[in-house]
């Protein structure tokens, strides 16, 4: 990860020093700003290989920061928020961020958590299509297309959205536990109460449709995981 560029975006000057320090001795080369404009800016200068966004931002906030950058950037972006306010975790995962971490944390956590979305970014996929219902998945370019009204629509999804849907239509039909998608899908394992995953697929339900062909696309089951409904699938090179 040497060399990796990093945009930090908070708005205390004390604590963004700090943290840039301890990132450098990791190899990071770290850019900060300290507005909600500049790191806008910054993030959509496709310049940085990931951005941390603070969701407190003085003036701004980091939640509208994000959907502006989503509009126009796939960066991947780690929000950072406040210990215990799951309303901002919530907003910032449907949002598009790739993952988030409550402060305060320990460096070794947010070193962890960097590497693991930029190794997910970067690890390459089979080259295989896969078609399922109104969709058709491209692992090797990451892209996902949508037949609306006879034509194809490409679909925006963050890299773990992407990752979280390859993971369940290659298990169409069958249930994929809430663990097996964390470590799939965002490198880690997920505590009790982490709702990372059940945030992830409410954005994926969001932006595909949460039916097709009146068949629920994204089953939940309860105490056990997810399922992708429609078991035909194929694969194409």
């Amino acid at each position: 990860m040497s060399g990796t560029k990093l945009l930090l975006i908070d708005d205390d000057k004390d604590y963004c020093a700090s943290l840039a320090c301890l990132l450098a001795m990791e190899g990071f080369e770290v850019k900060v700003a300290h507005t909600a404009e500049a790191g806008f800016a910054g993030a959509t200068s496709q310049q940085h290989d990931l951005v941390l966004l603070d969701v407190m931002l003085s003036p701004g906030d980091g939640r509208k920061v994000l959907e502006r950058i989503r509009a126009v950037s796939q960066v991947p972006v780690i929000m950072l928020t406040a210990r215990g306010d799951e309303a901002d975790r919530i907003y910032g995962l449907e949002g598009g961020a790739d993952d988030y971490l409550p402060k305060p944390f320990h460096s070794r956590e947010l070193i962890a958590r960097i590497r693991s979305v930029l190794r997910r970014r970067s690890a390459p996929m089979p080259a295989k299509v896969l078609a399922i219902g109104d969709l058709e998945i491209h692992p090797g370019s990451r892209r996902v297309l949508q037949w609306k009204e006879r034509e194809k629509q490409e679909v925006e999804l963050t890299s773990a959205e992407f990752d979280l849907l390859v993971l369940l239509v290659r298990a169409a039909g069958e249930v994929v536990s809430r663990d097996d998608l964390a470590q799939g899908a965002l490198g880690r394992s997920v505590a009790p109460f982490d709702r990372s995953i059940d945030n992830h697929i409410s954005s994926l339900r969001r932006k595909l449709g949460s039916k097709w062909n009146e068949v629920e696309r994204i089953r939940s089951v309860r105490g056990s995981g997810y399922a992708y409904s429609n078991p035909s699938r194929s694969e194409a090179e």
